[in-house]
């Protein structure tokens, strides 16, 4: 399974709008085994499509400690949530930036595998989190977005600072 390229902030595609997926096939499966990969290999626990360049509704999630928990969630929505707890996030389109977001503290995804089937997952803690901040993506949606005005305009520095490092 090859890894992908990340695409990195402030790459357009990470603001475009997944479209749904409907065709569930053996490139759909590839794809979801490629970005799995990838994911692993940045050492990350979620991925959304389109930070890697495909304008399709699956991210793939695993926040356990080995590894072996992957979680592929193709056109994935949130039908029920509750609570609302910090939470410090990075993300691989963002490396190295880390702030704290608002996010639900629980809740309760309807999503398809890569063969179609429909499942309900409740999630709590970690992996809500990570499931919230994956189909963000998949809307377009980074995770600065949720900060005040005043956090986005720090990291606008931050970022300034880091390209002229470069």
């Amino acid at each position: 399974m090859p890894t992908l390229p990340i695409r990195i902030y402030p790459d357009p595609v990470l603001k475009q709008v997944a479209e749904k997926v409907t065709r569930f096939n053996d490139q759909l499966t590839s794809l979801a085994n490629d970005m799995a990969e990838t994911m692993y290999t940045a050492r990350g626990i979620g991925l959304a499509a389109n930070q890697v360049g495909v304008l399709q509704r699956i991210a793939i999630v695993d926040v356990g400690e080995e590894q072996n928990e992957r979680i592929d969630l193709v056109n994935p929505e949130i039908v029920w949530k509750e609570g609302a707890v910090p939470s410090e996030e990075g993300c691989l389109s963002i490396p190295d930036y880390r702030e704290t977001v608002r996010r639900n503290k629980e809740i309760v995804v309807q999503a398809q595998d890569t063969s179609g089937k429909e499942f309900e997952l409740k999630a709590e803690g970690l992996l809500a989190i990570c499931i919230q901040h994956e189909i963000d993506h998949l809307n377009g949606i980074l995770f600065i977005d949720h900060l005040s005005r005043l956090k986005r305009e720090l990291f606008k520095r931050w970022l300034k600072k880091r390209a002229s490092e470069d």
